[in-house]
């Protein structure tokens, strides 16, 4: 599948799914979920945790309040007991079931953070790589426009590089 990097803040897009970087507590604290948090507008953090925990690469759905989205899908690429440090599975896992889960919910359109990395401490070259690679192997069944956003000049530029390289070696 076909994909696109963009740069923003993620609380600021307009699609049918954005795509939470969640811990398995689905607990909204900071970085993407704080921005995701406060966005919304509502009780979206009580939401999402009266559906946790969830299993590590789980994901939980949320109504997306008053975000520009129908939807927000909590991936939970990183532990929020522990070490609370996403691995290369979690990653991949947490961004093929937010794939499986947009399209069960009959989602054109969705924007995914670098799962896993940043707080959960997974280096953001490696974790693109897993996305991007994940994102391109996907066969989806109603997705036509998923977005992989960047928040830094510096972000974007290792994704859209990673981006790249990914497509330009047909997803492997």
């Amino acid at each position: 599948m076909d994909f696109a990097v963009v740069q923003g803040d993620i609380a600021q897009q307009s699609a049918d799914v954005l795509v939470n970087a969640a811990g398995t507590s689905l607990r909204m604290g900071s970085g993407v979920a704080g921005a995701l948090r406060r966005g919304a507008n509502g009780p979206i953090n009580d939401e999402a945790m009266s559906k946790g925990p969830v299993d590590l690469g789980g994901v939980a759905v949320t109504d997306a309040y008053e975000l520009d989205a129908e939807w927000v899908i909590h991936a939970a690429a990183m532990p929020h007991y522990g070490d609370g440090n996403a691995t290369a599975a979690s990653i991949a896992d947490a961004t093929e079931n937010a794939l499986e889960r947009a399209d069960e919910l009959g989602a054109e359109s969705l924007v995914l953070p670098a799962l896993g990395c940043g707080v959960a401490g997974f280096a953001l070259d490696d974790g693109a790589r897993i996305i991007c690679e994940t994102v391109a192997e996907y066969d989806p069944d109603t997705l036509a426009d998923v977005r992989v956003i960047a928040y830094s000049d510096e972000e974007f530029e290792t994704i859209s590089d990673v981006a790249t390289s990914v497509k330009d070696t047909g997803g492997l």
